[in-house]
This record gives C-alpha cells, structure tokens and sequence, in this order.
C-alpha cells in the first residue's frame, strides 16, 4: 500500500488530504480530506503565537507521521495573503518542513498558481474555481471547503507524480503543473 499527503497549510485552517493506494490492481485508490483548525488575534503575545504555531504543527506531522507517505506536497507559502503576520506564516511553514524533514519524510513544494494550475487548467484560478473542479473532479470525496479541496489538488500531484495518478484522464495544460513543484528527487 502506498499514499500520498498533501498540506495546505493554513493559521486558521490547514488542509490535509491523503490518498492511500492499496497496490491491488482491481482495487481503486481511496482519498480523505480533514482540517486542522486554529484561532487567534494579531493582538497575541509573541507566547501566545508561538504556542498557536506548535500546537497546529504538531497535529499536522502527526497527520503525516500516521499516514508514512512516500511523499508529502506542501503548498508554499502565499505572500499576497492578507491575514495574520506574515511572519507566523513562514514560521509555521518552515516548522512543519523542518520537522517532516527531520521524520525522515519526503517533502516537495507547490506554489499556490501551481495546485491551481493542476486543479482547474490556470495558475490564477480563484479559490472557487479550483473547490468547483475539485468537487467535479473527485465525486467520492466529501469536499466543503477550499483548504481540503486545495489539499486533495496537493496530494493528487505527488501521487501523480510518482506513478499513482488518481484521475482516470486529465488535460495536458493541467498536468504541465508539476513542473512548477519543488520536488525533492
């Protein structure tokens, strides 16, 4: 058996999806997505963010650690986004790296115009755009919001990636996305 994580990494509500690909030819792959969610002021005490950073990285490796992925997709840090500080943002991401990293787990990293590209056909796709395509695209999986949707988009790239596509077919323009990840071989 093997899976497939993708993070969408988030201060207020990370994305994580999994997909696990049992290696029995007849049998299909199978995909989950859940959230690691968090609440916070720009008013917190640096202690107070630090611990918000520690408690949403540690349940995000854990995640990860649970599934033993062959790969992990992380999206990249989004610099145009407007909420919480920027430095909380890098620092929970690097966080999240450095410990996946030291867990022994492969890691590669996907701008945000990259899932984009892969999930709807365009790198400046809205957050709609790709939940829609998402939805349409994978209709086992219960989607309700961006971040999961988002992380199933992560996790379909790696498993692509490495041989394990979960798409019966998709366009070319989509799969020219990968050459935007980071990958880590």
């Amino acid at each position: 058996m093997r899976s497939y994580v993708g993070v969408d990494l988030s201060l207020t509500s990370t994305g994580l999806a999994a997909i696990t690909v049992p290696g029995i030819e007849a049998v299909p792959a199978a995909a989950s997505v859940t959230r690691v969610t968090s609440t916070g002021s720009t008013k917190d005490s640096l202690r107070q963010r630090q611990a918000r950073l520690v408690q949403v990285g540690m349940q995000v490796v854990g995640f990860v650690d649970r599934m033993d992925p062959r790969l992990v997709v992380i999206e990249a840090p989004s610099f145009a986004s407007k909420y919480g500080h920027p430095h909380d943002r890098s620092g929970l991401w690097w966080l999240v790296v450095n410990a996946l990293l030291a867990n022994g787990h492969q890691v590669a990293s996907a701008p945000p115009t990259t899932r984009a590209k892969y999930a709807a056909g365009k790198g400046n796709a809205s957050k709609d755009q790709v939940l829609a395509e998402v939805v349409r695209r994978y209709p086992d999986v219960t989607i309700t919001k961006n971040d999961e949707a988002d992380a199933l988009v992560l996790a379909a790239m790696g498993a692509r990636q490495l041989g394990d596509p979960i798409e019966a077919s998709l366009p070319v323009v989509n799969i020219t996305a990968l050459s935007g990840v980071e990958w880590p071989f």
